[in-house]
């Protein structure tokens, strides 16, 4: 019997579970990585299996033109392979002593388009209190420079022809 690549994995956490500590416990991590995470991946690649056009492209390439995706599985594509797509990043843009404020480049299209880091860390903390239900809050790139903006679920910037930052 052949088998089969499946088209997305759960990225392993590049730090211990508990290296986040305290603010993101041990249980926090595993429940989150291990279970939502791998939820998301094991229906991507269930509705990928429904539409084999889409094997083999990466999540932000599937997210990026969801017109695409064929009617049938869309909102399971763009739930789920959102949803994996999102965590994937979420774990690697977190780190263990890895408060500060940032430098270089960022540092400077965050002061350009913000004004300064507080008054950035304002408009992001803002939009954050304001996602009703479940969703995320970004920093994102688009055509008009840099921005701060929610998206509802896990759906992404990426769909919207931007680039998530953080």
């Amino acid at each position: 019997m052949e088998q089969q690549t499946l088209a997305f994995q759960v990225p392993s956490l590049p730090y211990a579970y508990e290296a986040l500590e305290p603010y993101i416990d041990a249980q926090t991590m595993k429940l989150h990585h291990d279970k939502h995470h791998q939820a998301y991946v094991d229906n991507s690649n269930a509705a990928i299996a429904k539409a084999p056009e889409l094997a083999g492209k990466s999540g932000e390439e599937i997210l990026s033109n969801l017109a695409a995706v064929p009617e049938a599985v869309r909102g399971a594509i763009r739930n789920n392979v959102g949803g994996h797509v999102n965590h994937s990043m979420f774990w690697a843009i977190m780190a263990p002593n890895a408060a500060g404020a940032p430098t270089g480049p960022i540092a400077d299209a965050i002061t350009k388009t913000f004004g300064d880091l507080s008054q950035f860390q304002e408009k992001l903390n803002d939009a954050g209190v304001k996602q009703f239900g479940s969703g995320w809050t970004w920093l994102a790139l688009g055509p008009g420079g840099l921005q701060v903006l929610s998206t509802p679920n896990q759906d992404s910037p990426i769909s919207q022809g931007m680039s998530p930052i953080m």
